[in-house]
């Protein structure tokens, strides 16, 4: 198997396999190799004629038998023959891969792009597929730790690669993160957008640029609510709840999710022992980007281990009635206005 990495850098160099298998739950790194073998294998006019594009739910019988027999077939240039098949998540029978792994065309470049879920690797196919000359690119789902520090390597090669002479506010990636997830495609999308809407003259991405450019509130996030409540400012925490309960764009299981991660990872940073405070310690032990450990250190003083320990069983009780349980006619305002007294006070 084989990282994104490893494999671009390989199709760079124009070494070609003559099958590529890309999968998992991650479909952005999938449509970026995908697309790069789409574009660059052959030239635009042998695309005219020798590059196939099938999608898996128009297989009849979920059959991946025709792909197999296009793969099969010569190039009409002369050269090589693509046929790339996408969403093949909906295929259900892959006994004609197994036969044409047995004996692959040299000249076909076949590519499966099985995206949303893994591969059943209890089928022989699978399991055989990389002896047989395939080459397989799992593209697994990062986790809410790892997308600060993706966002901020990412945003900061976007940078170097357009040549921007500009500073980052080291909020803006935390922000996206958190207001975006793990979806990499709608953070890549922000970051265009972001981008594409700096003024010539701009010398800083701050969170003015990301509230004008991308839609996020600069004075409205959970960044900020997280703020408030180190900074015990019950007005200014009460008004972003009270805007996230009017909003759709802020669910309150979601902002709670980001929230409880946060008092979880406060709990973490009190029992570190003193030489694991220091920023670089603490952020590997927290899973969290060195600049965000002041934060922690803040909220440490505020509030003790104990407390952190009942706030962090405020918020399953909250999650609790906003899902329902004992909680008749309570409404996110109402459930928002008491978390916030419960850890205020």
């Amino acid at each position: 198997m084989v990282k994104y990495d490893e494999l671009i850098g390989q199709l760079k160099r124009g070494q070609w396999a003559p099958v590529y298998v890309l999968y998992g739950e991650e479909p952005y790194y999938i449509d970026l190799v995908s697309d790069y073998i789409e574009q660059h294998a052959l030239d635009a006019m042998a695309r005219e004629f020798d590059q196939v594009v099938i999608y898996g739910k128009d297989l009849p019988g979920a059959d991946i038998a025709p792909a197999i027999s296009q793969a099969r077939g010569f190039a009409m240039m002369g050269g090589k023959k693509v046929v790339i098949v996408k969403e093949a998540q909906t295929i259900k029978k892959w006994d004609a891969l197994a036969l044409y792994m047995e004996h692959v065309v040299e000249s076909s470049i076949l590519v499966i792009c099985h995206k949303y879920s893994n591969l059943d690797k209890r089928l022989s196919v699978w399991k055989n597929l990389e002896k047989q000359g395939g080459v397989m690119m799992p593209s697994d789902r990062l986790k809410d730790y790892q997308m600060t520090a993706w966002i901020t390597s990412y945003l900061q090669s976007q940078i170097a690669d357009r040549h921007l002479s500009c500073t980052m506010d080291q909020r803006v990636p935390q922000m996206l993160a958190d207001y975006l997830g793990t979806d990499l495609s709608a953070i890549v999308g922000a970051v265009e957008k972001l981008l594409l809407g700096m003024p010539q003259d701009c010398r800083s991405i701050d969170m003015n640029l990301v509230e004008r450019n991308v839609g996020i509130s600069k004075d409205y996030n959970v960044f900020e609510l997280q703020e408030a409540l180190i900074k015990g400012d019950v007005l200014k925490a009460n008004r972003i709840t009270q805007y996230f309960a009017s909003s759709k764009d802020h669910p309150m299981v979601k902002e709670l999710g980001i929230l409880y991660g946060f008092f979880a990872n406060l709990m973490i940073y009190h029992y570190l022992p003193a030489n694991g405070r220091d920023e670089r310690a603490a952020a590997s032990a927290l899973g969290v980007a060195p600049f965000a450990v002041k934060n922690y250190a803040a909220a440490a003083k505020r509030f003790s281990a104990g407390k952190t320990f009942l706030i962090i069983g405020y918020f399953r009780a909250i999650d609790a009635r906003l899902k329902g349980i004992n909680n008749p006619s309570a409404k996110d305002a109402d459930l928002w206005k008491e978390l916030i007294y419960l850890i205020l006070h």
